[in-house]
């Protein structure tokens, strides 16, 4: 407990001590951990209603126990691209404080307790973000306080701490001051092979049911959906990486053009450095697109029902559900991008020697700004294209099953969610071009 309460003080002495590169990384923890806070309070306030509940605001949908139920899973879902930003967060943390964590190693402290240390800094953040969001919401929620509202306010810095560990588990600040980043050779490994295997399998037989009846009943309740986010996530860092690294050493062979020869000889070097965050991307591309085409026939068939009198109850308590699965679609794809921008900012400032080598070498700055949008554009171009097709198909079959009872548009929406994920990708990429004019400064040359 000694230790702990060491490290806490030498965390609070640094986060203190932050220059103000760093206090841009204090305030996304911050702004990650008080949206985390928001949400774990909303849902524990939703789940507190016991029975039937008149509420004054959702045209009924949160009236009933099972409504709740389901808003709260939705909600709950949210914090998985909450966390992946958090980690996202420390991991450009620790580029900026390589030269201090090796001061911490130089005066005796292991490579553990540096990554404890560097974990309670992001702690600290998530508890100032968390104090935030509670005195935001306490007062509306006030109310529907339970104990649990204790749990999710002390939780959410203990969690952000733990994602922060997680994300520097492979950084090792050495005497020298330099930050070592291990790659792996040969992408995420067996996990990813097996997530694979498991997902073909269980769409293999959800796809077969119809056709053959299932022995095993398929239940689409909250264990199933987690488990097919998980699965989903998994798979989709496997073909992100992939895909970098055969369009890297593709272009790499063929092309004449600097920028993009710069640009496939980064993907070729490192394809796994922004699967984690294209992964995110690609499965709100997945769900986004699924919904905007059932949403679209959704729409259409309520409307038909309330024409001929069949609809059984107020066309607003559907339309209030569907606006709000569509925010969290949106606020979800949100997290994703801003995490792409932190990814392509700590890429910067990982290459700044690099980069200002290339700039003293001759290389002219669009050059280098062409060649960090490739690097972005390239990956991520099959694999929305691939994600926006397997959203059409699930809307399609969607459309199908509806058509049995009443006639259906055909879900085009569906195809416009991935131009607009990619074309909103790129622009996030190139919200990180303001720090590559600093990143190619001569004096950048002097650090290893």
């Amino acid at each position: 407990m000694r230790a702990l309460l060491t490290d806490l003080r030498l965390a609070w002495l640094l986060t203190r001590g932050s220059d103000r590169r760093e206090w841009w990384r204090v305030g996304l923890t911050a702004f990650g951990a008080a949206l985390a806070t928001g949400i774990g309070l909303a849902v524990v306030a939703l789940l507190s209603l016991d029975g039937f509940y008149s509420v004054s605001f959702g045209s009924g949908l949160f009236d009933s126990p099972s409504d709740r139920r389901n808003v709260s899973l939705a909600l709950g879902l949210l914090l998985i691209p909450v966390l992946g930003f958090l980690g996202q967060c420390a991991r450009i943390g620790a580029v900026h404080r390589d030269r201090r964590l090796a001061a911490l190693r130089l005066a005796g402290a292991g490579p553990w307790q540096v990554r404890r240390i560097a974990a309670l800094e992001s702690g600290l953040a998530c508890l100032a973000g968390a104090v935030v969001a509670t005195a935001a919401v306490a007062v509306p929620l006030l109310p529907y306080a339970t104990p649990w509202a204790g749990v999710v306010v002390v939780g959410v810095p203990v969690l952000g701490a733990v994602v922060s560990a997680v994300a520097l588990r492979r950084v090792v600040a050495d005497p020298l001051g330099r930050v070592r980043r291990v790659r792996p050779a040969r992408g995420p490994g067996r996990l990813s092979g097996t997530a694979t295997r498991l997902l073909a399998v269980t769409l293999a037989a959800l796809a077969l049911t119809p056709v053959f009846g299932s022995p095993v009943s398929f239940g689409l309740g909250p264990v199933t959906v987690l488990v097919l986010a998980v699965l989903v996530s998994l798979v989709a860092i496997w073909l992100s990486g992939a895909s970098s690294r055969q369009l890297g050493e593709g272009f790499a062979a063929g092309t004449s053009r600097p920028a993009l020869l710069i640009a496939a000889e980064r993907l070729r070097e490192d394809p796994w450095s922004t699967a984690r965050t294209h992964a995110a991307l690609l499965l709100v591309t997945v769900v986004g697109s699924g919904f905007a085409g059932v949403r679209q026939i959704l729409l259409a068939h309520l409307t038909e029902r309330r024409r001929t009198g069949h609809l059984a109850t107020r066309m607003a308590y559907y339309t209030t559900g569907i606006d709000l699965t569509a925010a969290a679609i949106l606020v979800a794809l949100a997290l994703a991008l801003t995490a792409l921008a932190v990814s392509t900012a700590e890429s910067l400032a990982v290459r700044r020697r690099g980069l200002a080598a290339q700039a003293a070498a001759g290389v002219p700055h669009a050059v280098l700004a062409r060649a960090l949008l490739l690097e972005t554009a390239l990956p991520l171009f099959p694999a929305i294209a691939v994600a926006g097709l397997g959203g059409t198909a699930i809307s399609f079959w969607y459309g199908a099953a509806v058509s049995r009872y009443t006639d259906v548009p055909v879900p085009y929406a569906a195809l416009l969610v991935p131009v607009g994920v990619y074309a909103a990708c790129v622009l996030a990429a190139a919200t990180s071009l303001p720090l590559l004019r600093r990143s190619v400064r001569p004096g950048e040359l002097r650090y290893a």
